[in-house]
């Protein structure tokens, strides 16, 4: 019996040694995700305010990207216009962009495919 709960408690020691600091290094471990955050909102009929902001402790390399869509429903007239700003925003810092559908004139629109994405800074 006594070799029975030997084994059981050297068992369930080795299972806490791994795991243990597993599960330290992911807590320490921060996503920029974590840190950084995105808000989108209509600033009038053509135009779409983006904001990004950092809460990072180190400087971060964005990119917005998004697409206008002039006479959508018009399969001749239909044209297809891929945008993008990219940016590096400083601790704590925001940047806020417009994404706009003046360049269809008064033709229909869609602006749609917003995405954005950000990772440390290199420099």
């Amino acid at each position: 019996m006594r070799s029975m709960s030997w084994a059981r408690w050297a068992t369930c020691a080795l299972a806490i040694s791994i795991c243990v600091p597993a599960l330290a290094n992911n807590a320490a471990r921060k996503s920029i995700s974590d840190c950084t955050s995105f808000t989108q909102k209509e600033k009038d009929e053509a135009t779409l305010s983006i904001e990004l902001r950092n809460s990072c402790s180190m400087p971060v390399d964005c990119k917005v990207t998004w697409r206008v869509v002039c006479a959508p429903d018009a399969p001749k007239r239909r044209a297809s216009h891929a945008k993008s700003s990219k940016f590096t925003l400083k601790e704590g810092a925001e940047q806020t962009l417009e994404a706009s559908a003046a360049l269809c004139g008064d033709d229909s629109f869609t602006l749609d495919q917003v995405t954005w994405g950000c990772e440390p800074n290199k420099d």
